[in-house]
Formats: structure tokens, C-alpha cells, sequence
């Protein structure tokens, strides 16, 4: 499989720059540094064009030697898309006797974005309906067929080849993920499709391509090249990180409140319950003053816990002598 060139507005990154427009400009300015899981994604997808087309017959040398990332897991996955395409094929062939095959097909769909390309894994026509199949290696982010802008950006791509040949009326999109369990499809008529492009892709991708447009952060932010530098998403953060202090804050208060009336009360219970004993202290004669310091001459020192302590309502008792004598 050869080398894929990126376009600024790429259908891969579609999802972001029909979102945030301005990012698509500010990401041609940083450099693509590449990953682990790119590399791996490549090999995986190297693996699965020589499947299918072994299973299609047509020559293709197999590029395990070279795949610095094959393994076991990666040879199931390509050989489990390649059984799947040629399930479809077959089901195709029940109402098309010569349906069309295409693979790593690239599409252009600078009619509607500027400078737009990119390269189809599997394209299949027949019988009116246009499939478009696209491989996932991935397997941290479950990726959904619906309304997937990649998806359809490609599907556009392809009308453009084949609209004018083959009368296509309905576009099958479809996401095969293996390391996901995930295969999602999505059907939408072409009619639909072309009013999308028209509406939506078009004016987005002329506003994305002069980097114009209004700043927004969301789910497409999360391989953005120069999300840890843009404004917009810091606000956000701020904004969300205000909410969640502003959410602990009233829960902490809530829970102080109940707190300070609780000793509230219990104060109140204790100050009335020293009043009660200093006025029976006061009344048996055995303080005449009442402070925290040392005892003076008109102040008979007595140990607090030896001080009759009387709760309102209650009436001074005497200690019963009935204890016998030895």
C-alpha cells in the first residue's frame, strides 16, 4: 500500500474541522509527528489489502516481512475484513451478476472541499447501491457509520467516479472494526447525501480552508494537534471546573450548615444546664464568685465533679447515708 498524502481538510479529520473550522489551519502549522498506534493502524491496513485481494485473485505480495507491528491479532482482524467483504460481495452478486470491486480506491471530493481527497478501503457497486467500507484498527474509540462525516466525504468521493456509469441511488456505509466487535452501517439515499454536501460540507469547508469560523470544543477535540494551546477549550475547562467547584462549594455548605446547627443546639444545651448548676451552687453557699482562676479566701475550692448538677425541673436530692459502716 503506498504512502497516503494528507490534505489540510482531510476526510479523517472532517469530524473536527466541520466543528471548529479554525482548527484546520492552526493544525497545518504543527508538524504530524506520528504515533505508535498510526504505525500499527498502516500495517494492519497493508495486511488487509493483500487479504482481499488474495481472496479476490489478484496477485499481491504478502507484506508480513515488512509489518514491524504484525502479530497474531492483527493477521485475524485482516483476515475476518476480507471474509466479511467477500460475504458482501456475494450477497451483492445475487442481484447483480458483475458488481464492482475497488480497493485503497482514492476519492476526490474537491467539489464540495477544497482540496479535498482521500483513499476508500473497500468501495463495492452494484445494482444501484454504492458501499463504502472502511477498516478500523483501533480499538480505544468505538467509531459509529451514522452520520459519519468521513464516511460520507468518501461517499462523495466516490459518486463522482461512478455516479455518471452506474445508475446509484442509495449509499451503504459501513465501519468494520474487529478489535471493537464493531461493524456499523449506515444507509442514506443519494439524494440525501448530495443536499448534505450542498448545505452543510461545502459553505463549512470554504469557511475551515480560509480559517475562518468560530472556535468549539467537544468530542472532536480529542486528536487535535493544538488542543493544549487553544483558548476556546481552556475555556471551557474553566467554565466546566467553575460549575463543578461551584456544585462542592453548596454541598460543603449544606453540610456545614447542618453541622453548626447541630452544635448550635447542643451549646445551647450545655450553657443552659451551667447556669442551673452555678445557681445551685450559689444557693447551697458554696461559691460566692464565679471565675476560672484560683480559689480565694471567700471561695471554698470544690472538684467539679463533686458539684450537684441540676437540669431544669429537677430538685436538689441529698446522697442516701444508707451505706453501712465497717
Amino acid at each position: 500500500m503506498p504512502p497516503k498524502a494528507h490534505a489540510i481538510l482531510s476526510a479523517s479529520s472532517s469530524d473536527r474541522w466541520l466543528h471548529c473550522p479554525p482548527s484546520a489551519r492552526l493544525c497545518e502549522s504543527v508538524r504530524d509527528k506520528g504515533s505508535d498506534y498510526a504505525a500499527e493502524g498502516t500495517d494492519a491496513h497493508s495486511l488487509c489489502e493483500h487479504k482481499l485481494k488474495f481472496a479476490l485473485g489478484i496477485r499481491s505480495k504478502d507484506p508480513t516481512e515488512d509489518l514491524s507491528w504484525y502479530d497474531a491479532e492483527m493477521e485475524d482482524c485482516a483476515s475476518e475484513y476480507a471474509s466479511y467483504i467477500m460475504e458482501l460481495v456475494a450477497e451483492v452478486k445475487k442481484t447483480c451478476s458483475d458488481p464492482i470491486v475497488l480497493i485503497e480506491q482514492r476519492l476526490d471530493f474537491s467539489k464540495y472541499v477544497p482540496d479535498g481527497f482521500g483513499t476508500g478501503d473497500c468501495l463495492v457497486i452494484g445494482d444501484g447501491t454504492l458501499y463504502v467500507i472502511d477498516f478500523k484498527y483501533g480499538k480505544g474509540v468505538e467509531v459509529s457509520a451514522e452520520n459519519n462525516p468521513q464516511m460520507m466525504c468518501y461517499s462523495l468521493g466516490a459518486l463522482e467516479l461512478f455516479d455518471g456509469i452506474y445508475d446509484i441511488d442509495t449509499v451503504c456505509m459501513t465501519i468494520f472494526q474487529p478489535r471493537r466487535s464493531n461493524i456499523s452501517s449506515y444507509t442514506i439515499s443519494k439524494d440525501e447525501l448530495l443536499t448534505w454536501a450542498e448545505t452543510v460540507l461545502a459553505p463549512t469547508a470554504q469557511l475551515a480552508y480560509n480559517g475562518e469560523g468560530d472556535f468549539a470544543c467537544g468530542d472532536w477535540c480529542r486528536f487535535c494537534k493544538v488542543k493544549t494551546v487553544c483558548r476556546a477549550r481552556a475555556e471551557a475547562n474553566l467554565e466546566m471546573a467553575g460549575y463543578e467547584f461551584k456544585h462542592c462549594l453548596q454541598m460543603r455548605m449544606s453540610k456545614r450548615f447542618s453541622a453548626g446547627w447541630m452544635s448550635l443546639s447542643h451549646g445551647h444545651l450545655i450553657s443552659r444546664t451551667t447556669r442551673c448548676s452555678r445557681r445551685s451552687m450559689e444557693s447551697a453557699g458554696t461559691a460566692t464568685s464565679w471565675s476560672r482562676g484560683a480559689p480565694t479566701a471567700d471561695t471554698q475550692a470544690k472538684p467539679l465533679w463533686r458539684t450537684p448538677l441540676l437540669l431544669p425541673g429537677m430538685t436538689h436530692m441529698k446522697r442516701s447515708s444508707s451505706v453501712s459502716q465497717q
